[in-house]
């Protein structure tokens, strides 16, 4: 990566991350959980959301990292494992939706936007594509384990919350050794060339 797409990559990591962890405090928002906003998570200033590890990792790899988690109370929820869910659902279902919009700029106008627009427009795609798939794997803390407990009977409620003090080391252990990366990377190349 030479040192324009490397400036250029910076605004469209943080403004990924915050939209992505925007999405699950303005979801818990309206299930009626003033946490988020209370914590001062319901903006789209980066700044509020950035976990350097995280970033560092997106930065690196441009297809999957993290932000620091939005706090989330539950039991303003209705039905709390539900609404975990919801939450959860949010913050992948954003960046799908931003890299589609992107995607469509870049399709649209290809032929009118200078050269360094349109390679915003794909480091938007991809980033967004890589923060969505990376944070649906279904191992806690990630969005994809809320997900997947919202479907799950009651029962197995219990195992989830016991794998979830594991998580961030089985991600660790995935992310430096390159398996991580060989799970995405397919699924990745696929979305990305499907949408561009």
């Amino acid at each position: 990566m030479d040192i324009a797409q490397l400036i250029l990559l910076i605004p469209v990591l943080l403004f990924s991350l915050s939209i992505h962890e925007y999405s699950h405090g303005k979801m818990a928002d309206l299930l009626g959980d003033p946490t988020p906003e209370m914590t001062g998570r319901l903006t789209l200033n980066p700044l509020a959301h950035l976990d350097l590890m995280g970033t560092l990792v997106l930065l690196f790899t441009q297809r999957f990292g993290w932000a620091k988690p939005v706090r989330v109370d539950p039991r303003y929820f209705d039905d709390p494992k539900q609404g975990m869910m919801y939450v959860g659902l949010a913050g992948p279902a954003s960046n799908i939706l931003m890299a589609i919009l992107l995607a469509g700029l870049f399709n649209s106008l290809a032929f009118v936007l200078p050269p360094v627009v349109l390679i915003f427009l794909q480091l938007g795609v991809g980033i967004n594509l890589g923060l969505a798939i990376f944070n649906l794997l279904p191992v806690p803390p990630l969005d994809g384990s809320k997900i997947l407990a919202g479907f799950l009977p009651r029962k197995y409620d219990s195992i989830i919350y016991q794998l979830e003090a594991y998580g961030p080391f089985v991600l660790l252990f995935l992310v430096f050794t390159g398996v991580l990366g060989n799970i995405i990377g397919p699924i990745w190349f696929f979305f990305y060339r499907l949408l561009l």
